[in-house]
């Protein structure tokens, strides 16, 4: 049997722009994405703690030690700057595989997004 778990999280960073007019995804700054274990095109789940919007996109490499958050195309009515956003991925896996797992878990710094 499989399950999807929990492969990795960015907890706590800071909307740094919101682009209607791009063709679509979040482009995250890709120190985050290293850290996180978050590859170029891989589904997010993103979590708006300040309305409560959850929605599905996929993760693009933005400029490194930056921390830029921008949510693009349509999702970028579902936040606004400074919103505080959590970001998730998951990865199914055995049973077995699973129970011993360990997410990628990372804390930036919540001001500026950058990993301190």
């Amino acid at each position: 049997m499989k399950i999807e778990v929990v492969k990795s999280k960015i907890h706590r960073v800071k909307v740094t722009g919101a682009d209607l007019n791009y063709i679509g995804s979040i482009t995250i700054d890709e120190d985050l994405m290293d850290a996180a274990n978050i590859i170029r095109g891989e589904k997010v789940q993103i979590v708006n703690n300040n309305n409560g919007e959850r929605l599905e996109t996929y993760a693009i490499p933005g400029p490194r030690n930056t921390g830029e958050l921008t949510l693009n195309g349509a999702a970028a009515r579902k936040v606004a700057v400074g919103d505080i956003l959590i970001l998730i991925t998951y990865a199914w896996m055995e049973l077995e595989e699973a129970k011993v797992f360990e997410p990628a878990m990372i804390f930036p710094n919540e001001e500026n997004n950058l990993l301190t």
